[in-house]
C-alpha cells in the first residue's frame, strides 16, 4: 500500500477600509507557497460580506495555483536542464 500525502492549504481573511483580503498558505512539507486576494465592494452594492470573502478566497487560491504550476516547472527545468512548460 503506498503512502498517503497530505497537503494542507491554510486561508486567513481580513478586512480593512472596504477591502476584504485572503491570504492562502499551501504547507506541503518541504515547499510553502502564499497567494494573495483581495476584493472591493464598489458603492453601488449590498453590503455582503460572504460575497467578499469568497471573491478574495478565489483570487488567492488561483495566485496559490500559479505559483505552484511555476515551481512545478521550476523543478523540471532543475532536473531536465530543458525549458519546461506547464499548463493548466
Amino acid at each position: 500500500m503506498q503512502a498517503v500525502k497530505r497537503w494542507s492549504v491554510a486561508i486567513d481573511i481580513d478586512e480593512h477600509d472596504g477591502k476584504t483580503r485572503a491570504v492562502a498558505r499551501l504547507d506541503a512539507g518541504a515547499t510553502e507557497l502564499t497567494g494573495v486576494g483581495v476584493a472591493r465592494r464598489s458603492p453601488e452594492d449590498q453590503d455582503v460580506p460572504q460575497i467578499g470573502d469568497e471573491l478574495a478566497v478565489a483570487r488567492a487560491l488561483s495566485e496559490l495555483s500559479h505559483r505552484l504550476l511555476d515551481a512545478t516547472a521550476a523543478d523540471i527545468e532543475r532536473i531536465t536542464h530543458q525549458p519546461a512548460h506547464v499548463h493548466i
